[in-house]
């Protein structure tokens, strides 16, 4: 076995070595085979180029399949072979390191651009044939009086010795000669040919204008005229021609015979219908693609008043897990039994079922009554997927989640109904799977927003559109201001101002919360620092500044380097830092978890449980955590609005405060808008507390002032 080409270029090389052998045997050429292997070289470079550039261009096919006809390989079985070896080796010789599947959809497209060049050259050189053959015809009648014999014979041999079909007919249609090559399209002789009238040749598929273009040709109206007509053969079988009639005129220029030029393009008819099919269904499961999907979809919206649409849009739930553990070609099989399923689903008129892609799928119905017919459509194909499906001797059941969308044709465009069930599906799937939902607006509003809100999130950043809002830490012994919480909003230039609860989970899920959480830490001490300087170092107290850190900023390797950076550059201590960290990313957690929290609290910096009491911790496991603050969440403050408060929950807080105390910890009590919380939470024995009651977050410059009249009295 011989190894493959090393580079590129003997890649092609070898790509045009195949090709040239292929095609070869079936090409009119006085070259031999290494000379065509060489004309091929260029036209296999041109597709190779085609099939890897940044933009598709199927001008390369279409000029790869002219190429073919200048090359004298006009024979149909030329073009069928070089197909195939495009469709076979192209991607394997040519595609180097790009995505298969993205190849292959290219590969299928140059193909039927190089149909379509081989088509429109090979037409153009026949009609300029027929254009030879007319003149000679004519010029052998013109001149029949000075030179009969010779004329004769000239004629004689065109006539019979061309590659495409000619008959002559008188104007009643009676057929009157016909040449060798007419005799084989239709399988006939010329006895039988010739006993036939052009009239009886009538077929279902004629274009509507045919027969009123021969009315007037053989009437004198017009000279000529050109286009493509289908034949019945004797035995029941299509011929299809492009068909060119003549009108041929006597010495005194009445009309007198009419010319027939005909060339078989059946064929090429069926390479074009199969590369069609080839281009609009899936490979995998024939079921039509999403490209002959989004031309119904669009036909379908395009309808008239009255119409309507619905639409079913499907995804397995679990189906990675079938390739990771079974391999892609069981779950390939898995696809092709789901899509039989499907494919019985929609039968009644106005349905049709497709594939997307992956193991998504949709199903469509049209009509005046989808608003029913829907959800029945959907109800189906739940049913359809109940059945376990045998693969490879398993028994794997089979579940999907539906998104429908439903509505009056004209009223949204074909990305946009796809985009509505594609979101309604994913809901479907948050909801536990194994079910179908129906499009909401307002929810569809909300995704959308969502994405939007994600898309522009990496670009935020270094726009400079966040920033950072404080609210004071009060001591409820005192009354004096000891800090800040750092709180970061979001100026979005559509939306205004943001709050955390709008993107920090989006910027967890796309990792961006690492970068923006850093960000937001070197700014609250940039912050901290000023405030120090400003109060003239000492003077106020320490004001220590607290900064919320996500569940994803504790497993970020980076966590403690930075903070020892940022604490380093600013000149600030680790002492006026505090890292706030929910109950319920400490719940279970291990002591890889545990550790960079342990480091900083080694070095000084405070440690605070957030939310404490929401997150359902065993109480003996804050023994084992790095925290000094516990921080109660604000439904604990909530019952000390009313008076008298609820002796329950005064209990509650008097435990956990003595709790926290025993255990040497600081309590910290969020959400409290009264004077009477705050006092009722002195007398508790809570040590701070935060709130709209003392003031709401606002900018750095409100906190200083707060700081300054607490510490001037």
């Amino acid at each position: 076995m011989s190894a493959e080409p090393d580079g590129p270029e003997d890649r092609l090389r070898r790509f045009a070595t195949i090709w040239s052998r292929a095609v070869f045997p079936v090409t009119s050429t006085s070259s031999t085979r290494p000379e065509f292997e060489e004309r091929l070289l260029p036209l296999a470079r041109l597709l190779s180029e085609a099939l890897r550039a940044r933009s598709f261009d199927a001008d390369a096919g279409r000029a790869a399949g002219a190429a073919l006809v200048e090359a004298h390989c006009t024979d149909p079985e030329a073009l069928s072979r070089t197909l195939d070896c495009v469709d076979a080796y192209l991607v394997l010789y040519c595609g180097e390191d790009g995505d298969r599947e993205d190849l292959r959809a290219r590969s299928a497209r140059l193909q039927h651009a190089m149909a379509a060049g081989f088509a429109q050259a090979l037409r153009e050189r026949t009609l300029a044939e027929q254009e030879a053959v007319a003149r000679a015809a004519l010029e052998a009648q013109g001149v029949v009086a000075q030179a009969l014999h010779a004329t004769e014979a000239r004629f004689r041999a065109v006539f019979e010795g061309a590659a495409i079909g000619i008959g002559i007919a008188d104007l009643e249609g009676n057929i009157l000669q016909v040449n060798g090559a007419l005799r084989r399209m239709f399988g006939l002789t010329e006895q039988a040919l010739r006993g036939r009238n052009v009239k009886e040749w009538v077929h279902p598929d004629d274009a509507p204008q045919t027969w009123r273009l021969y009315d007037e040709l053989v009437s004198g109206e017009r000279e000529h005229y050109h286009l493509e007509k289908a034949f019945y053969r004797p035995d029941g079988t299509v011929l299809w021609t492009n068909l060119t009639v003549s009108l041929l005129r006597d010495a005194d220029g009445d009309p007198q015979y009419q010319l027939a030029l005909m060339e078989d393009t059946t064929e090429r008819r069926l390479l074009n219908l199969r590369l069609r099919y080839e281009a609009t269904h899936d490979a995998l499961t024939g079921l039509p693609n999403r490209a002959f999907f989004f031309e119904r979809l669009e036909k379908a919206l395009g309808a008239g008043e009255g119409q309507r649409f619905g639409l079913c849009y499907l995804d397995l739930d679990g189906f990675k897990t079938v390739n990771d553990s079974l391999g892609h070609a069981a779950g390939d099989r898995l696809l092709v039994e789901v899509a039989d399923r499907l494919q019985a689903c929609a039968t009644a008129s106005g349905e049709m079922v497709a594939r997307l892609g992956g193991d998504e799928f949709v199903a469509l119905t049209t009509g005046p009554g989808t608003e029913r017919t829907v959800d029945e459509l959907a109800a189906r194909i739940m049913n359809a997927l109940l059945a376990p499906i045998s693969v490879d001797g398993r028994e794997l059941t089979v579940r999907g989640s539906i998104g429908i969308v439903e509505g009056p044709a004209g009223e949204r465009s074909a990305a946009e109904v796809l985009r509505s069930a594609d979101i309604t599906m994913y809901r479907a799937k948050s909801a536990g799977g194994n079910r179908f939902e129906l499009a909401d607006p307002e929810a569809d509003a909300r995704a959308i927003t969502r994405h939007g809100l994600t898309t522009a999130l990496p670009t935020a950043l270094d726009r400079g559109e966040f920033f950072i809002e404080y609210q004071p830490l009060v001591h409820l012994g005192d009354g004096s201001v000891r800090g800040a919480e750092a709180l970061v909003r979001w100026l979005h230039p559509q939306h205004g101002v943001l709050s955390p609860d709008r993107f920090i989970p989006l910027a967890e899920h796309t990792g961006l919360i690492v970068p923006l959480g850093r960000w937001v830490l070197e700014q609250s001490v940039r912050q901290a620092r000023e405030w120090r300087d400003r109060h003239g170092g000492e003077a106020l107290g320490p004001l220590r500044i607290n900064v919320n850190l996500s569940p994803c900023q504790l497993t970020h390797p980076g966590l403690v380097q930075d903070t020892v950076e940022i604490l380093e550059r600013t000149g600030m201590t680790p002492d006026a830092l505090c890292l706030e960290v929910t109950e319920s990313a400490l719940i279970g957690a291990d002591d890889d978890l545990l550790k960079p929290l342990r480091r900083l609290a080694e070095m000084g910096v405070d440690i605070a449980l957030d939310d404490f009491g929401t997150g359902y911790s065993n109480l003996a496991n804050l023994r084992r955590l790095p925290v000094s603050v516990l921080k109660l969440d604000r439904s604990f403050t909530q019952s000390m609005q009313r008076f008298p408060a609820d002796p329950v929950d005064l209990k509650i807080v008097e435990g956990i405060v003595s709790l926290a105390h025993s255990l040497d910890l600081a309590v910290t009590v969020e959400g409290v808008e009264t004077g009477a919380q705050a006092e009722q939470l002195r007398v508790l024995g809570c040590d701070t507390a935060q709130g709209w009651y003392y003031a709401r977050p606002g900018p750095p410059d409100r906190l200083h002032e707060l700081a300054l009249v607490d510490a001037t009295g």
